[in-house]
């Protein structure tokens, strides 16, 4: 196991001043999104925590399970409490995929792209995962749960088959990559946006310049429907907008994306 991550590695790598400050690190949990959400009904404070070295019952997008065993990935769920509309909460999913992008380039010098709404992937590889969660207090928002699985020192052959194609960054880049370094890159450039944020900046032109899928033909299925067409681009709040062959212009706010021809 490269690098483990301790509560005490953790606080002493950080470069933030609140996000990550207040954490909870554990051995193995079931999912760290579970136990943040339950955390943050109980009153986490603002950019708190939860980290770990293995889920037993992480979870992807649409109820998927997400596989990595004990050490392999970077494994963890933020608090957040953004003055936002609960319409507007895929905001902290656009800036914290973003932050992941610019942490695997800084570390590592892979670049990493967005596959709407949460995927990440390399070379169309799928090589992590966001997973957001609200809580509502009445009409607002309370908290959002950000959870992001990152394949780190992972063997893709380890995974079962899954829709995309696995990969990690050990795999990309043919050697062993240090969680902690990682971690810490990330939570720094979640917190510059988070802080951004609450000035008023809106992450939608980053995220959109890392996306993946604009201007591919897509298959959208959506509880409703499958929409075919090519992605045109996404909204402010990350709706898809989806231009099909009859010239009509669709917005998709909840879907599951496949790139003709390639499973992404």
């Amino acid at each position: 196991m490269i690098g483990q991550l301790t509560r005490e590695a953790i606080l002493a790598a950080l470069d933030t001043a609140f996000v990550g400050r207040s954490l909870e690190v554990y051995d193995a949990i079931d999912s760290t999104n579970a136990r943040a959400v339950a955390w943050a009904r109980t009153g986490a404070p603002d950019g708190s925590l939860v980290i770990t070295d293995e889920q037993t019952a992480g979870r992807g997008r649409l109820g998927r399970r997400w596989h990595a065993p004990s050490g392999s990935a970077l494994l963890f769920s933020l608090v957040l409490r953004p003055a936002l509309m609960p319409m507007q909460a895929q905001r902290a999913t656009m800036l914290c995929s973003s932050a992941a992008v610019e942490a695997i380039s800084a570390v590592t010098g892979l670049t990493a792209q967005v596959k709407w709404p949460n995927d990440l992937v390399i070379e169309r590889k799928k090589v992590g995962g966001v997973l957001t969660e609200l809580g509502l207090a009445g009409c607002e928002l309370d908290y959002v749960v950000v959870g992001m699985g990152l394949n780190v020192n992972l063997d893709p052959a380890q995974i079962p088959e899954a829709l995309a194609p696995p990969t990690s960054l050990r795999a990309e880049l043919g050697a062993p990559v240090e969680r902690l370094p990682l971690l810490s890159v990330l939570l720094q450039a979640v917190e510059a946006r988070y802080t951004a944020l609450g000035r008023g900046w809106s992450p939608h032109e980053e995220w959109r310049e890392h996306l993946a899928t604009l201007g591919q033909p897509v298959q959208v299925g959506t509880p409703e429907e499958v929409i075919v067409g090519v992605a045109e681009d996404v909204d402010a709040d990350g709706a898809l907008l989806v231009r099909t062959p009859k010239g009509e212009l669709r917005t998709v706010l909840v879907g599951d994306v496949t790139l003709r021809g390639h499973r992404v």
